[in-house]
């Protein structure tokens, strides 16, 4: 009894790891968008920007607040046999050890107007970003379709080698039983073995569409797992609320933003300083040269060839190029979306008919597979009923491999 148990209990181990293996790990498109998205250097690249871009807005910051800065200067200009500086210009010898303060008192503007270029900044990295993980998205998603189609074909030529191996044995039955003729079972072989190649060279193909779709994602990982089956809905229409669209909204920001520094450049500039410290020639009474003294600085532009009006030119010549390609693109954008939506159309109404046929395929495969058990049909119309099966089955998975791509098409425009 204990040995019967022993042996049961090694067969249903056997069986449970068989399960295990033919089961495998089952992976959906979210896994290899997460992944996708964690590993990608260049949107790594894009959050170290934007935190640049938060740095130089607390230097801009800090360059308001007054600047101190500390300087020392020592100076020996020796005489010798009466050749040597001029005392009258040097004094011999200096010293000085200074602590400077200076402030800009009308730099609030320049500052403001400096943290909004970093802000415009930091949104077209912040664009960018978003504009590349849309783009990876796309690529993944593109990509899991296409492998996701070879698994499909994988399993449905593997579906179709089983029911001809299995035909095949009745079919070589009846042929030594003399109801079928050697060259109708020849014929019949040599469909079989038409769909084992077919089946192999599938079962490449996804291989090589599955270790595409893990390189793009950056994935690392050997084993082969089952893609689960995407699920893609067209996103609600956005009208004018597009995306793309912002690329060329922070580009006249930016004319803007270059336009009010130019004519900040223009206006007065005013700063005032004071120091204090030992400033000294070590000649008369070096002992009470401690002092200290204030001032202010005042610059006011009033003639530089006009430079002012060619920057205003070359200004509005960038505005008028962003206005030209933002408009060439919206209408570009809307055309590619109204031609995917009616795409889109034309294939969803091809399911009704795709189905239709392949019940049909199927049931004249059931009928003639009864028939084929009694010898009363021809081989060649059993062939036939397969191949239009097959042709049926194709198209139904193209065209549904088709409408997912569209879909992806659509909502990577539709934002």
């Amino acid at each position: 009894m204990n040995l019967i148990y022993k042996q049961l209990a090694t067969v249903l181990l056997i069986v449970s790891v068989t399960l295990v293996k033919a089961q495998g790990p089952v992976k959906n498109l979210d896994y290899y968008l997460a992944k996708a998205k964690s590993f990608s250097p260049v949107l790594k690249d894009f959050e170290n920007q934007r935190k640049t871009a938060g740095i130089d807005s607390l230097i801009a910051r800090a360059s308001t607040k007054p600047q101190i800065t500390g300087t020392g200067n020592g100076l020996y200009a020796p005489i010798i046999r009466g050749y040597g500086y001029d005392e009258v210009i040097t004094n011999g010898q200096a010293l000085e050890a200074l602590l400077n303060v200076n402030y800009d008192l009308l730099n609030k503007k320049r500052i403001n107007n400096q943290l909004e270029g970093i802000k415009i900044q930091s949104d077209s990295v912040k664009y960018a970003s978003q504009l590349s993980l849309f783009n990876l998205n796309r690529s993944i998603i593109d990509q899991y379709i296409t492998a996701f189609a070879s698994q499909q074909q994988v399993d449905f030529n593997r579906e179709v080698v089983t029911l001809l191996d299995r035909e095949e044995k009745l079919l070589k039955t009846l042929t030594r039983s003399n109801i079928y003729k050697q060259s109708e079972y020849l014929a019949f072989l040599v469909t079989l073995q038409q769909q084992q190649l077919s089946l192999k060279q599938a079962e490449i193909q996804f291989k090589n569409d599955y270790a595409t779709l893990n390189y793009l994602a950056g994935i690392a990982d050997t084993i082969q797992a089952s893609l689960a089956e995407p699920k893609l809905e067209s996103q609600a229409f956005a009208g004018d609320k597009s995306f793309f669209i912002k690329r060329f909204e922070l580009d006249s920001l930016k004319n803007i933003n270059l336009k009010n520094g130019i004519d900040l450049n223009y206006q007065p500039k005013l700063g005032v300083y004071a120091n204090g410290g030992y400033s000294s020639s070590l000649v008369f009474q070096p002992y009470k040269n401690f002092g200290a003294s204030v001032g202010f600085t005042f610059s006011i532009p009033i003639y530089d060839g006009h430079q002012r009006k060619m920057q205003y030119d070359k200004l509005a010549l960038s505005t008028n190029t962003v206005v030209s390609y933002r408009d060439f693109f919206t209408r570009q954008q809307m055309q590619q979306i109204n031609l995917i939506r009616q795409q889109l159309a034309q294939t969803d109404a091809l399911f009704g008919q795709i189905n239709v046929q392949i019940r049909f395929s199927k049931g004249l495969i059931d009928v003639d597979s009864k028939l084929l058990h009694t010898g009363d049909l021809k081989v060649s119309d059993f062939i036939i009923a397969i191949n239009n099966y097959l042709s049926a089955q194709n198209l139904l998975r193209q065209t549904n491999i088709n409408r997912l791509k569209l879909i992806n098409q659509f909502n990577y425009w539709n934002r």
